[in-house]
This record gives C-alpha cells, sequence and structure tokens, in this order.
C-alpha cells in the first residue's frame, strides 16, 4: 500500500502544480500611465468576467511603467510617452509600443464662475514659464474681450512624477515655443520653472480644485469626471479648437508610422486639439525571458489584441478617442509580430 500511497502523493502534487500554474498564466500584470486607468479598469474588469484572466494595473505613472517594464516586474507597461533610445537600450531587446487609444491634455483652471478661457500656444507656453504671472494680463485679455478676468496671482499645477500626460505637454509646448525648448524641454518629468508639484492626473485635478486662481494640465477625462473648466487653444491652422473626441480623433488624421512611434501635438490636422496623444500599452517584441512560459505570452498577446479591437467599444463612452480603421490596422501588425522563442505568438 506504501507504493501505491506515494503514487497518489506524488499525482495530487503534480495537479496542485499544474493548477497553480495554470492560475499563474491567467494573471497579469501591468503598471504605468494614470491617464487611461479608468478605460483600462473598465476593460480589465470586462475582460476577467469574460475570459477569466486577472489583470492587476497599477496607475504609477508612465515613467514608472517604463521602469517596471525594464525591471521585468510587470508583464507590460502602460505609457503616454514614446519611449527614450536610453530607455530601450536599457531594455536590452526590443520593445513594441502598442496604441490602444487617443486622449488630449487640457489648461484647466480655478477662476470665479469658470469661464471659457482661450489660450494661444505662446500664451501657454508663457503661464507654465513663470513669465504671465496674473489672470488679466493683456494677452490673456486680449484673446478674451468681454471675459471678466480677475487680477488674481496664478498658481501653476504641475505634476510632480514621471508622467507620459507631461511629456505630451512639454513635447508640445517644446514644438511652439523656442524659449520652453531651450529652458525647459521635453520629458516625462522636468525641472519645473513655477508652480507647486502633484501626483498623478487626480493629483493635480485636486490641487486646481483647491487653490484659487490655479492653472493646470491633465488628460480630459479628468477634468470632465471632475467638472473642471478647460481653456480652447489655437492650432496650428489658427483656429480655436474645443477639446473633445471628435478634435482628439481628428489630431490623428495625419501619416502614421508603422511603428506607431508618433506624436500628434501640435498636429497639421485643420480640425485637431492640438495637445492630443496616443496613450500605449509596452511589452517587449520577444516574450521568452526569465521563467514566462508560453501561455503567459498567449496570455498576454490575447488581452493586447482584444483591448485594441472589442474593447475599444468602451473607449467613446469614457470620453476616449477610439483607434482610426488606420491605426488599428498597423496595431495589428505589431501585435502579430510579438514572439515566443523566435516564433509568432498569434498565427
Amino acid at each position: 500500500m506504501k507504493p501505491l500511497l506515494l503514487v497518489v502523493l506524488l499525482l495530487a502534487f503534480a495537479g496542485a502544480f499544474t493548477a497553480s500554474a495554470f492560475a499563474q498564466d491567467r494573471e497579469l500584470t501591468g503598471a504605468g500611465a494614470t491617464f487611461p486607468y479608468p478605460l483600462y479598469s473598465k476593460m480589465f474588469d470586462v475582460y476577467a468576467q469574460g475570459y477569466g484572466v486577472k489583470v492587476n494595473y497599477q496607475a504609477i505613472g508612465s515613467g514608472g511603467g517604463i521602469r517596471q517594464l525594464i525591471n521585468k516586474t510587470v508583464d507590460f507597461g502602460g505609457s503616454d510617452a514614446i519611449m527614450t533610445e536610453e530607455d530601450l537600450k536599457s531594455a536590452g531587446a526590443p520593445v513594441l509600443h502598442v496604441p490602444t487609444c487617443a486622449g488630449a491634455v487640457v489648461v484647466t483652471y480655478n477662476l470665479p464662475n469658470n469661464p471659457v478661457v482661450k489660450f494661444t500656444p505662446d500664451i501657454v507656453a508663457d503661464i507654465f514659464l513663470g513669465k504671465i504671472r496674473k489672470w488679466n494680463d493683456q494677452r490673456i485679455a486680449a484673446m478674451n474681450p468681454g471675459a471678466n478676468l480677475p487680477a488674481t496671482e496664478m498658481t501653476v499645477i504641475h505634476r510632480s512624477d514621471g508622467s507620459g500626460t507631461t511629456n505630451i505637454f512639454s513635447g508640445y509646448l517644446s514644438k511652439v515655443s523656442k524659449d520652453w525648448k531651450e529652458k525647459v524641454g521635453e520629458g516625462t518629468s522636468l525641472n519645473w520653472p513655477a508652480g507647486l508639484g502633484a501626483k498623478g492626473n487626480p493629483g493635480v485635478a485636486g490641487l486646481v480644485q483647491q487653490t484659487p486662481g490655479s492653472v493646470g494640465y491633465v488628460e480630459l477625462i479628468y477634468a470632465l469626471e471632475n467638472k473642471m473648466p478647460f481653456g480652447d487653444l489655437q492650432n496650428k491652422k489658427g483656429k480655436f479648437i474645443r477639446p473633445t473626441l471628435a478634435a482628439t480623433s481628428a489630431a490623428a488624421n495625419i501619416s502614421l508610422p508603422d511603428d506607431m512611434k508618433v506624436s500628434l501635438t501640435d498636429t497639421s490636422a485643420p480640425d485637431g486639439y492640438p495637445i492630443s496623444g496616443f496613450t500605449f500599452i509596452i511589452l517587449y517584441k520577444e516574450q521568452k525571458y526569465g521563467d514566462r512560459t508560453a501561455d503567459k505570452a498567449n496570455t498576454v498577446v490575447k488581452l493586447v489584441w482584444w483591448m485594441t479591437h472589442e474593447g475599444q467599444k468602451y473607449a467613446q463612452p469614457l470620453q476616449y478617442a477610439p483607434l482610426s480603421k488606420t491605426a488599428q490596422e498597423k496595431t495589428e501588425k505589431i501585435i502579430k509580430s510579438i514572439a515566443y522563442g523566435g516564433k509568432e505568438v498569434m498565427q
């Protein structure tokens, strides 16, 4: 009986081990951008119910997501910023950028009665450079005749963490302001010349709401969710554009590269909102690294495919711009290039 008991115990142990390994392959971890978090939360909840795959996504900012992907502590990262050459070198292997939707970064503020304020690119740059200090500044007043702008001191609110939102915003300012480009530049983290820092889009939104006379930048979804005012911005064609889903989608009506590593800021599209950008899922092209299994790679690829296809229907109701047909087609090719041991995961 003892040999039989041993066999039974070994089979039970093997079964438990297999079940545990299967469960691990059905759980994914991600971290990064705060901008798509409301959308990703919805997507991952729906996906878990439909496919039994649990996704744990931590909204820690794009910079954090990039670092965790490089450190291989997550299955995928989330980033509003395209990884720098330095980041890609640190990754040690090719990293793919898969766009999941597009969003707009808006200039939000806290003023009496919260009027709609029109901004030109140079005015926005000079506000965040600390050159324009009062709301009734002549340049702002000239753009907004009839608006009741107070003589209130401005308090600039910016991100304190590594942020793809900051990367998009500073990338735009670097394109439209020589002074900004030379003094501050672009990136996920900056040496800010003025203002107070707050963590994440929720942090900036909260601090703006608490600070009379303040001005900051957040993703459109956070301004809408918190019923915060935001300004119209003059685009490259000279038109003042209201940040909307349509204007965000229109910003992408440009030539898109096959790798989708493209900036939509200061778009040349006539009806495009000028501070728009894609947000990306970032992951290694070769999924066989560390102790990752083929099943884990397959689970990741299926999730990302679903997010860029069936999951797109959840974007617009949550105030995100879904992928255009052209963007989706290019995204499909990127996902199909993901491999495990040199063999494409999607056949």
